[in-house]
């Protein structure tokens, strides 16, 4: 085997695979809506450069009613007005936790956060943010 081919991370590890796919499904018990969710992972996919992410999410979010074109707008989400307040706070906050910066402002974030979400959301949406940059640094680390 070369050193360069992909590393099973799945079978080298697979109580642990098991308890990140657990804890997957756990966020998806929340009352997180599932298209904010598929918006969520979409984002920092796109922001973490995972193809196999992108494409699994996008895919998801279409088999849940997702529009094209909302979608393939997610990326400039900033500069459209086909996402709603609720969405873009959580796609700022999902960007700040993809990107840790040292200079975020946590709590401007949180704030704007609170306009739209219980704290239990924010939680979930916390959760969900972590959840799928792990998955990311995962499929990432076998290109």
């Amino acid at each position: 085997m070369s050193n360069q081919s992909a590393v099973n991370h799945y079978e080298n590890v697979p109580a642990i695979a098991k308890c990140f796919m657990a804890a997957s499904g756990e966020i998806g018990k929340t009352d997180l809506n599932p298209k904010l969710r598929h918006l969520i992972d979409l984002r920092a996919s796109q922001i973490n450069q995972c193809a196999f992410c992108v494409k699994m999410h996008t895919e998801e979010a279409l088999k849940d009613g997702e529009s094209q074109e909302r979608l393939q707008r997610v990326i400039v989400w900033r500069h459209v007005d086909d996402f709603t307040p609720a969405e873009k706070a959580a796609f700022a906050y999902t960007e700040a936790l993809t990107n840790l910066e040292p200079d975020t402002d946590f709590g401007a974030l949180r704030q704007d956060l609170r306009e739209h979400f219980e704290d239990t959301q924010i939680s979930a949406i916390t959760a969900a943010v972590g959840m799928i940059n792990l998955w990311n640094r995962v499929q990432v680390s076998n290109h």
